[in-house]
């Protein structure tokens, strides 16, 4: 295992910012670590690299203990959302640093040509003579990872890598990187509070909670079946309930529910996800007022409030989009219907 943290805590005012928290990553693994403000996961990045004190615990690289081992001499490497490249140096002088870090001792004419190879493979060819401040934002997070790739560190860590970008080019950069890693065989730990861009990136996503990991899994699995309602609430889908399982349906405030066969009885939590509420004829099925819609890009999202229950969001087409105030019936798909890993609504 490259990298294994064992019991890392982190304490600030008495306050467990990390609490005993246990990850381990494996040789040319991605994983993302992800989480709301405040969760832990940059504190947790921080003491991997050095750069934070651990409370108690361990962190281990390549199966060696980390305790009193300085930053630089870990052999990870470390790039923040602000980029931090040096104003006063070319495109070329800030890859260049990235070598020097290393101590490789290679001649001027080598250097230069690794600098080269490095803006070639992440798409800057030739850019060595630019000035940082003619660079666009995207353009200034590549020279950043060029950079911090240049040593050849055997961990890269990413603190929110594409936070400052715009939408549609943090979308279009992510699955470059993920081809980029892929290519150099690249371990890469990264923190983010967008999950899209976790789950377009990660082998392995680990959401954080208050310090501690609350689930971690491939982005298929922690989407397809959220741990708790924490999880699933931070996932996007709002749609969890309070139920009571009863063989194989569930008593909830949406009325009967179907749920898998084997399901634990009792109280329990339950999502919908939106695609599996389904419009109806207003006679049929839970009988709701349309509340409010938004158009989301592939579908449209459409608040639906049924009397005396919380509300539903339900995804539908564009065309079949009920407008607010309609009277509509909804109907519930079992395929859509998640039990969460827990015994009653949080």
């Amino acid at each position: 295992m490259l990298l294994s943290l064992e019991g890392a805590t982190v304490r600030f005012g008495g306050r467990p910012v990390l609490d005993a928290v246990g990850l381990d990553v494996a040789e040319h693994e991605i994983v993302c670590v992800l989480g709301p403000s405040g969760s832990g996961k940059s504190t947790l990045l921080r003491a991997v690299a050095g750069l934070q004190a651990l409370d108690a615990g361990r962190v281990m690289l390549s199966g060696r203990d980390q305790a009193g081992v300085p930053a630089h001499k870990r052999g990870v490497g470390l790039m923040f959302q602000d980029h931090q490249l040096f104003p006063q140096r070319d495109v070329g002088g800030n890859v260049a640093f990235g070598l020097r870090m290393r101590g490789s001792g290679a001649s001027k004419a080598q250097q230069d040509a690794h600098v080269r190879e490095l803006l070639d493979l992440v798409g800057l060819p030739g850019a060595q003579g630019r000035a940082v401040a003619a660079l666009s934002g995207g353009e200034q997070q590549r020279v950043a990872l060029a950079r911090a790739l240049a040593p050849r560190p055997r961990l890269l860590m990413l603190d929110e890598p594409l936070g400052q970008l715009d939408r549609s080019l943090r979308e279009r950069l992510v699955v470059e990187l993920r081809e980029l890693f892929g290519e150099l065989g690249t371990t890469v730990l990264a923190v983010t509070h967008d999950q899209g861009e976790a789950f377009a990136l990660a082998d392995r996503v680990v959401v954080m909670r208050d310090g501690k990991i609350a689930q971690s899994g491939t982005p298929l699995e922690v989407w397809q079946h959220p741990a708790d309602a924490f999880v699933a609430r931070f996932l996007g889908f709002d749609n969890v309930v309070g139920a009571t399982v009863s063989g194989e349906a569930a008593d909830t405030p949406w009325g009967k529910l179907p749920v898998p066969e084997g399901t634990p009885q009792g109280p329990r939590t339950l999502l919908v996800r939106p695609a599996g509420v389904r419009l109806v004829d207003a006679a049929e099925g839970l009988r709701c007022t349309v509340a409010a819609r938004t158009f989301r890009g592939t579908h449209v999202a459409v608040q639906l409030q049924p009397e005396g229950a919380p509300r539903l969001e339900a995804a539908c087409a564009l065309r079949d989009a009920p407008e607010p105030g309609d009277e509509v019936g909804v109907e519930f798909d079992a395929a859509d219907i998640v039990v969460l890993g827990e015994p009653s609504a949080a």
